[in-house]
């Protein structure tokens, strides 16, 4: 697991906006962190969520704009964060 992954999923054992999660890390750029997210959404450890109480589904997930989106760990990615 990278540090920015590490990071990322100290912040996400709660939902957050990816403005909110910009924030919190230290990531150098937008762009860093989108791919850091979308890696992990594809390794089963971050959902992506249209809002705080609303998981998108599968067929959205490669059209949506990161940057409006919501972020939680998975079960998967808070055993994996919590194993290193």
């Amino acid at each position: 697991m990278e540090q920015l992954e590490f990071d990322i999923l100290d912040e996400l054992y709660f939902v957050l906006s990816f403005e909110k999660l910009m924030d919190e890390i230290d990531c150098e750029s937008k762009d860093d962190l989108e791919v850091a997210l979308r890696n992990m959404v594809d390794k089963g450890w971050v959902k992506v969520m249209s809002d705080v109480d609303t998981d998108m589904v599968e067929d959205e997930l490669e059209s949506c704009q990161y940057e409006h989106c919501y972020f939680l760990a998975t079960k998967k990615g808070l055993f994996a964060h919590n194993t290193m």
